[in-house]
């Protein structure tokens, strides 16, 4: 009953990370990259690339994980690091299936906003169910244990050097538009995530509070 119960976990699990992969490629194939708005992180990176490159965005989002899945592995666990390289690779495919198609919007305010809200919605399923989209996020876990800075600080400033690499690519205008989508599908994640109640408490009655106290604060 257990191994039965532990595959249709997994299912569910992998077939969420299908159905976010989707819809983060068709928020990025439809909305965002056809108007040269970017988000934050490797995807940012990858398709900035590609657009000055001949590879393309699919290529791009696969070879710039693989560091850091393998930190991924090391830091987070197997698990982690498998639901990842399915979901990367998930999104690799479906940003080549939607890019024949005809984007939706050349409006560059509903495209960064619409866009957003569906690459948020994409990656808040990935990252509730375990995997993630974007190997910057690791990185600043790491460097967040060694330094005095939050893991949020870190990103904060890797993505500001990414939209500002887009701004002397796209322009500064596309730049401005990119933050507002990154705004956008942030939130957007964390509601995913989350749901519209961001206060959760837990209780947790332990003979040994030292010890969890010190491993939550390491591990979250």
């Amino acid at each position: 009953m257990n191994s039965q119960h532990a595959a249709i976990k997994t299912i569910k699990t992998y077939t969420i990370l299908f159905l976010g992969s989707i819809i983060a490629a068709f928020g990025l194939e439809e909305f965002l990259i056809p108007n040269q708005i970017i988000d934050g992180g490797i995807v940012g990176i990858s398709i900035v690339l590609s657009h000055m490159t001949t590879p393309p965005f699919a290529l791009y989002i696969i070879l710039l994980n693989i560091p850091f899945l393998y930190l991924g592995y090391l830091q987070i666990g197997r698990s982690f690091a498998f639901a990842t390289i399915f979901s990367v690779s998930s999104l690799a495919y479906w940003t080549t299936v939607f890019r024949p198609l005809e984007n939706v919007t050349y409006d560059l305010f509903l495209a960064a906003i619409f866009g957003g809200i569906l690459v948020g919605i994409g990656v808040g399923l990935i990252i509730r169910y375990g995997g993630s989209l974007d190997g910057t996020e690791i990185i600043a876990i790491i460097l967040a244990k060694k330094t005095g800075f939050s893991v949020g600080e870190f990103i904060m400033v890797m993505n500001l050097f990414i939209f500002a690499f887009a701004g002397f690519v796209f322009g500064w205008e596309k730049a401005m538009y990119s933050i507002v989508a990154y705004f956008v599908a942030f939130r957007t994640i964390d509601i995913t995530i989350e749901g519209l109640d961001e206060s959760k408490g837990i209780m947790i009655v332990t003979d040994y509070p030292d010890e969890i106290s010190e491993i939550l604060l390491h591990r979250l």
